[in-house]
């Protein structure tokens, strides 16, 4: 019952507001949707609903399939991506998928509008050498480079979202066995390796510096805190990344998933099959992996003339 309490905070200020929070508690508590997305599909939602009034339309129902297209000229010459208009396409085909289901219309007006084909955007990947650099950067004689070392190490050794290291607690660490526990999207939990490099860094911080931060006990302590003894934002994870990168001489516009990339591409590189990058990053469709199979063309090139019979 509580989760369908988690809109009314959202503030929907637009067209059909009873619709859209009953929709969006759908998503809360049958589809199990994270907040963050969750987010984004109102923020798509108000955005159509501007769309919708502006040209005088004050109910879901009453749209027609070709203001979809004018639609979608609107948001090109408003100079929104592809990829950012496909995304609410697809946000809009959903709640016109609930009105169907809840008996609200009896056609659909989306049924006949194809989702734009996104571009595929090849991830940026740092070079290992980089990599090394990078996690060098922090100084582990003062207390937050060494929770900072241990951060980076982290997100590197497992390819954690940002999202994931932030909510990271102490119990779900295994040191024996040298697993880690991840929460991510859906709240779906997943079991990943870390290296003994990062357990190390890991173990140094939580004997030396989380002592130090930590202000209140609680019954499920976080991992990372920050220096007021808060849970890190994603903003702050976002903003130490920056900063070793820079100190590592990265100049590339680098962030957090950065990281997550060159985790799956250096795996790959190595010889590690899909399906376990795929479980390690916790994507559920293994087509969501496959956009980090962009392996450097010359090293497909070795192994081809390394293990092929004829090369």
């Amino acid at each position: 019952m509580l989760k369908t309490l988690q809109t009314s905070h959202l503030s929907l200020n637009m067209i059909d507001e009873a619709l859209v929070e009953s929709f969006l508690n759908y998503l809360i508590v049958e589809c199990g949707l994270a907040d963050n997305t969750i987010k984004g599909y109102k923020g798509d939602l108000r955005n159509f609903s501007n769309y919708l009034q502006g040209i005088g339309i004050d109910r879901f129902q009453d749209l027609r399939a070709k203001m979809i297209v004018n639609f979608i000229e609107n948001e090109k010459q408003r100079g929104l991506s592809e990829n950012s208009i496909s995304r609410c396409l697809v946000t809009v085909k959903m709640i016109y998928k609930y009105l169907i289901m809840e008996g609200k219309i009896s056609v659909n007006p989306m049924s006949s509008v194809s989702t734009l084909k996104l571009r595929k955007h090849l991830p940026e990947v740092l070079h290992y050498n980089a990599i090394e650099e990078m996690l060098r950067a922090p100084d582990c004689n003062v207390k937050l480079g060494i929770r900072d070392k241990a951060m980076l190490e982290l997100m590197y050794a497992t390819g954690a979202r940002v999202s994931e290291v932030a909510s990271v607690k102490v119990s779900w660490i295994n040191f024996d066995y040298g697993y880690i526990r991840c929460q991510g999207k859906g709240s779906k939990q997943r079991i990943v390796p870390m290296g003994s490099e990062a357990a190390n860094a890991i173990k140094r911080y939580l004997h030396e510096v989380r002592p130090l931060l930590l202000k209140i006990e609680d019954d499920e302590p976080l991992l990372f805190l920050s220096r007021t003894g808060k849970k890190l934002r994603r903003e702050n994870i976002w903003s130490i990344v920056k900063k070793y990168a820079m100190k590592a001489g990265i100049r590339s516009n680098i962030s957090p998933h950065t990281l997550r990339h060159s985790f799956a591409t250096h795996l790959l590189e190595g010889g590690a099959d899909l399906r376990s990058v795929q479980e390690m990053l916790g994507h559920s469709n293994i087509s969501t992996t496959q956009i980090y199979t962009h392996i450097d063309r010359k090293y497909l090139k070795s192994v081809h003339q390394k293990f092929h019979p004829r090369a």
